[in-house]
This record gives C-alpha cells, structure tokens and sequence, in this order.
C-alpha cells in the first residue's frame, strides 16, 4: 500500500523529528511507515524499512501470534509492553512498545512507538565518561504507574527473573548500608538529586554494586527515575591488586612503555633504564620521539591509526640506546582509551637471540633443502658396486690382454686424476669408468654419466651445469646441473668428442679451478668432482681440425686408457656369449643352457667390428630365433663377414706392424714410460726400437722419446 497525501506529508515530518522509533503496520504485519530514527537505530535506509515484516523487526512473532497481537490492539485501542528488536546487523536490544490502532482513508494500522530500555543515551553517555567496566544493567522506573522496566543485565547482577525485584524498595535490602541507600532515593524523589555510590551487598563473600540514579521531570515533578547497576566486584579486587601489578612490571625483563598519542612517555617499566642506559631523570623528561630519534611523524600517525582500528599493532623494530648501540626488538602495542584520549600500552622484547637462531635455522634450512633436492636428484641414478680386484661386476674377461687394461683401471682408481677412455665403439668404455668409481674413495657418492652426443646442442650446457629461473625462455623452475649432483662423487663424460667448442672453455674451468657459472645465475659454484672422459673419435684429429681445443685434451688426457676391441681380446668371447645366452634365455623364458661348440668355432672366426655391442645383439638375436638348451650355429650367424674375413688373411708381419702402429698413435708415439707404448706390448724400449726399425715404422719421434731410448 502506499501512503500519501499532504496530512500524511505533515506528519511524517512530525513523526521523523520523534526522539522514539516509531513504526506503521498493516494486518499482515508489514511495515507501511518507519521514521528517520527507526531506520538510523535499525540500520536501515527508508526504502529498505518498507519492505520489511514484523518478523524481520521482532524474531519471536510468528504468523499466529500477531494475529492474537493485532486483535488485542483493535479492542483494547492502546497497550504498552516490552519487546526485543533486531538491528540489520544482528544486534538484539530491549525496547518498550506503546502500541495504538487506528484507521487512514478506510484502512486500519497499528502505530508503535518504540522507546530503547537497554542502554538509554543517558546510560550510554554515563558509561562512556564514567569508565563504566564489567557487568552493566539499566532500570527505569515509573512512578505514575510503578511498571518498571529493566535489562536482561540488570537482572542477572541481583539473580532474579523479576523486573519488580529491581524497585527501590526492595532492592535496598540487599545492602549491608540498606538505610544510606533509602535515604538516596528519598532525596531523588523529593528534591530531583541524583546520585553515584558502591554499596557493599551481603552475599558471603560480599560484592560490591556501584549503583547510579537520576531522575527525569516533567515540568517540576520527578515522574521517572532512570538508574544503572553495576557490579564492580573485579574493579575492587584489581585496584587492590594495583600495587603487585606495578611492582610487577617494573620487575619484567620485557620493556613496557606507556605513553599517549602526543608521544609523551606516561609510564614504564624499570628495566627501561638498564636497557636503555637512560637515567630515570631523563627517561621522566623525555618524549618517544627524543628516547627513539628514528621514530618520524608519519610513522607515529599510522601507528596510533591501526592502533584505533585494530585494537593493537605487532611490529619489528631497531631500539636505539643511549650511547647509539642498537638490538632487534619485537613490538606489541595495546590500544588504551581513558576519558576520551588514546592511549597505548607496547611490550618491547629483545630478540637478538631469536633473530641469531632464526638466522642459524634459516641456513640450516637452506643446506638441508639442497642436500634434499640434491640426494632425491643422486637417486635417480643407480650406483653400481663393483669389487676392488680383477672380479669386477659387469666386467667378464679371462684373456690375458684385457688383464692389463684391468690392471690400469686399479692404477688409477685410487686417485682422483683425471680419465680419458678411448677405443672403437662397444667395447665398454662405460664399464672401465664405473669400475674407476667404485674403487675410488668416492665410491659412496654418485657416479653421474652424460652421453654428450645424445644430448641436444641448446640444453647442454643446462644440463652439464643447471640455471636458474627464467634465464631463458622455458625456464619455468630452477634446474640443478650434472656437475653440481656429481659434487663429491664422479661425472663421467661419454663421447666427449661431440662436446660443443662453446662450452669446452666452461669444462676447462671446471678441470682447472673446480668451479663454474649457472645459466642466470650471480653465484659462482664450487665443486669437487672428478672427470672420466671418453671416446672412439681421434681427438687429435679434431684438435687440427679446431673442433677440439688442445688445452682441455691434455687435461683430459693425464691418465690415458685404451680399451682394446673384442678381436684383440677373442678369449673372452665364449665367457662373454655364456653370459648373454643365460641373460637374454631368462628374459626370453627360453631353455638355453650352453653354446655348442661349433657356434663358439664361428664365433671365434668373426672379427666384431662392432665389439661386444655386436656380440650382445647377435645373441640376443639368436635366442629369439632359436629353440633347445644348447645354441648351435645359425643364419643369425652373420657368415658372408666371416667368410670375408677368411678370404682376406694378412701376413703376421703386416698384422704386427698395424698393431704397433696403432699402439704408437694411441701414445702419441711415445715409446718409454709408464704410459709409453713399450710398456703396453710388454717388451723392452730397445726391442720395440728394434722392431720398429725392422718392420719399417719410421714415424718421427720426439727428442724426449730419443733421449729416454739412448739413456736405457
């Protein structure tokens, strides 16, 4: 329905200047009309008011009670009771409702006046410049009626359900001083005083209700008394306990300050002056802004403004002393309010000690997150145990040639010197350095291997040696390299041939200092790792070719091993062909149990350019194809090679000069030594000169060589 009209128009004027909530209902309980406080008490705006319900206003109403409600108005004209009202925010409060039935343009209303019981602008303003703490409860009393009006509060602090309980006359007896109480109303009722006292009640133990009355008037005649009680029992007991409190604090070993929004120092703890090395004089004359000079104005202002926001501001700070020494400190500031200023109470704790051992953690924490990430990336990767003796796992032999490459590997193994393996393609160069690393000292760290020709150009140089996050497009999450997973351990550097020349001055630190740069990174890293390289590719060739540099073949090439072809090691071929039968039959779910011995004929006769890749494949093959316990010669056989092979015999006297040769390149032609090519073929360096000269090897010796051949 709407209402309008200018009689309405007047009115609403009259009514918004009510000093009461005053409220228009219809028969269905909606509200038609709310004034200008209604909404302001309520939180509503005007448009919203008018399209609430009595329920939305006064939970407790269902449908069925406000029509009995509605009735009783309509015949009784007017009746007053008490209600609780709910805010638009949740707040309940009592009211006293003064409700008349009337009828506008034929239509018939409910008006209800309502008046706020629970905190009256008189109790809110006396609680507010009064300090009032603790439980609170307010009373009006009329005394043209004697009804008597009071809070849920007020009820609870003398335990009792009835309002009427409240009445002067009866509430006096609960007072040890009952007479100076009575004596009190007696002067508000005749002479309009109001009054504030304690009176001490006679509970056992007693409390203590501070109690406050005033009248209100009409004309010259007190027609209300409006009044509040408060059990202050706390309050007295605290104040009591005043004296321990400050001796308290100025006992702590924390610093508290207290002090108002001017910055004036109001109080503080006696450990002030130790702390601070100010004298009590001077801290008493002092402001904060003169005891902390880096203190600013606009700092001091949004700290008191999150102080009245929040109720407290929690911060770190550098305390400065007297003689300008400085400690870390944690800050805790309460928001204090005291007839009207604002004020703050900050406890002030050292935390030198804390910020050490945070700092201590935060390094710990660090080295703990590196070794973690570090040992889950080194358990990618199986390290193989291998015996210290010629019984090395994964590595068969019984040939007599093979024992002296073993015999290098054991040499140098217990070293940290650097490796280069080199010899034709699938001869095991992979197995030389394993068993390198696990007789070394290093054996309990990983044994890091990278293939370089199978790594692309663009990711190697992430891969070798990590980046960081974002140093280039794709880096979503920093990556930690092979160098850095090896540290402590070995890297091992397959095909090392097809190593960028870019990145060969990189390795080349590595080699020279033990440190190297992260893609991104600022950080140089350190790194104890050593390095077993390999090859099949002639790495001098390259260096002629500039596609290797010279300086990091001869730091690679400081322990040289060459791991000879299968034909130049045959006895192991039939040892070498057991174990690939038995490994490929079990996987195979096959029945094999032995090579005839015609298959080990052939075999023998077959020259393995592909070395004992080729042999591991060819049985492979052959268990696939074939069927029995024993496996005998077949067209897995590759027989056109070997017939090839037989057709094309060369005298032994060529034979032996081709294998000198190749010995003699292998050591860059050095012929005395450890490592010189007489020391290989097990003969002296003056019947290796002897040899040479009568097979026709004239290659150019160094004079080193010569001199060491004419000092023996």
């Amino acid at each position: 329905m709407i209402l309008s009209g200018i009689g309405l128009n007047i009115k609403g004027l009259v009514l918004d200047r009510l000093p009461y909530e005053v409220i228009w209902l219809d028969y269905n309980g909606n509200v038609v009309y709310a004034n200008e406080m209604f909404c302001t008490i309520l939180g509503y705006s005007n448009e919203e008011a008018v399209q609430l319900s009595i329920s939305d206003i006064n939970v407790t109403v269902t449908p069925d009670n406000w029509k009995s409600h509605w009735q009783e108005v309509s015949e009784k004209g007017v009746i007053t009771f008490p209600a609780i009202h709910k805010t638009k925010g949740g707040r309940f409060y009592n009211v006293s409702v003064f409700a008349q039935h009337f009828s506008y343009n034929g239509t018939e209303f409910i008006c209800g006046i309502c008046h706020e019981i629970t905190e009256s602008n008189f109790y809110k303003n006396l609680i507010d410049h009064t300090k009032v703490i603790g439980s609170v409860g307010g009373w009006e009393l009329s005394l043209q009626n004697g009804s008597l009006l009071a809070t849920t509060c007020a009820l609870e602090i003398f335990n009792t359900e009835d309002s009427k309980d409240l009445a002067p006359s009866k509430i006096i007896h609960k007072f040890k001083d009952s007479s100076r109480l009575d004596s009190l109303f007696g002067q508000l009722i005749k002479n309009a005083i109001a009054f504030d006292e304690v009176f001490e009640t006679k509970d056992f133990p007693p409390r203590y209700i501070r109690a406050i009355a005033k009248p209100i008037l009409k004309g010259h005649e007190v027609f209300k008394i409006s009044g509040v009680y408060q059990d202050i029992t706390e309050i007295k007991q605290k104040e009591n306990d005043l004296a321990l409190y400050k001796t308290i604090i100025d006992n702590a070993q924390d610093l508290i300050y207290v002090y108002n929004d001017k910055a004036d120092l109001l109080h503080y703890s006696e450990s002030l002056v130790e702390k601070l090395g100010f004298t009590k004089q001077e801290l008493d004359r002092l402001n904060m802004f003169e005891i902390d000079p880096s203190l600013t104005p606009g700092f001091w202002k949004g700290h008191f403004k999150e102080l009245r926001e929040k109720g407290s501001h929690r911060l770190e700070w550098i305390i400065t002393r007297k003689d300008g020494t400085k400690f870390p400190a944690d800050i805790t500031a309460s928001h204090l309010k005291y007839y009207g200023e604002d004020f703050s109470c900050a406890v002030v704790r050292d935390i030198t000690a804390r910020k050490k051992r945070d700092l201590e953690l935060y390094e710990a924490l660090e080295e703990i997150k590196s070794l973690k990430e570090r040992l889950e990336n080194e358990n990618e990767y199986l390290q193989q145990e291998i015996s210290k003796n010629f019984n090395y796992a994964n590595i068969l032999y019984s040939s007599a040639s093979y024992k002296k490459v073993l015999t290098q590997v054991d040499q140098v193994a217990a070293t940290d010197t650097t490796v280069l393996i080199t010899g034709e393609s699938g001869t095991g160069k992979e197995l030389l350095a394993s068993a390198i690393h696990s007789n070394s000292r290093r054996k309990n760290r990983p044994l890091i291997k990278i293939n370089c020709a199978t790594l692309p150009k663009e990711l190697m140089e992430s891969e070798l040696f990590g980046h960081k996050k974002g140093a280039f497009t794709g880096a979503m999450a920093n990556k930690m390299g092979k160098f850095s997973l090896a540290d402590g351990g070995t890297i091992f550097l397959d095909e090392i041939g097809e190593l960028p020349v870019d990145l060969q001055p990189k390795l080349l630190r590595v080699l020279q200092e033990g440190e190297f740069d992260e893609l991104g990174g600022t950080k140089t890293i350190k790194v104890d790792v050593r390095i077993i390289a390999a090859t099949n590719r002639d790495l001098k060739e390259m260096m002629r070719e500039g596609l290797f540099r010279e300086d990091l073949y001869y730091r690679l090439n400081v322990f040289p091993i060459y791991n000879i072809p299968l034909r130049a090691r045959k006895d192991d071929i039939p040892l070498l062909a057991q174990y690939f039968l038995e490994k490929y039959s079990a996987k195979a779910g096959k029945s094999f149990k032995r090579l005839a011995t015609k298959t080990i004929e052939c075999l023998m006769n077959y020259n393995f350019p592909g070395n004992i890749r080729e042999l591991e494949n060819l049985i492979e093959r052959a268990v696939i194809v074939e069927n029995g316990s024993t496996l005998g010669p077949g067209n897995w056989i590759p027989k056109n090679e070997i017939s090839a092979f037989k057709t094309d015999f060369q005298p032994f006297e060529e034979k032996q000069r081709e294998y000198i040769i190749e010995v003699l390149e292998h050591t860059n032609w050095r012929i005395s030594g450890p490592n010189g090519a007489a020391a290989i073929l097990e003969m002296k360096d003056k019947t290796l000169f002897a040899k040479m000269k009568r097979l026709g090897i004239e290659k150019k010796i160094s004079l080193k060589s010569l001199g060491n051949l004419k000092s023996n």
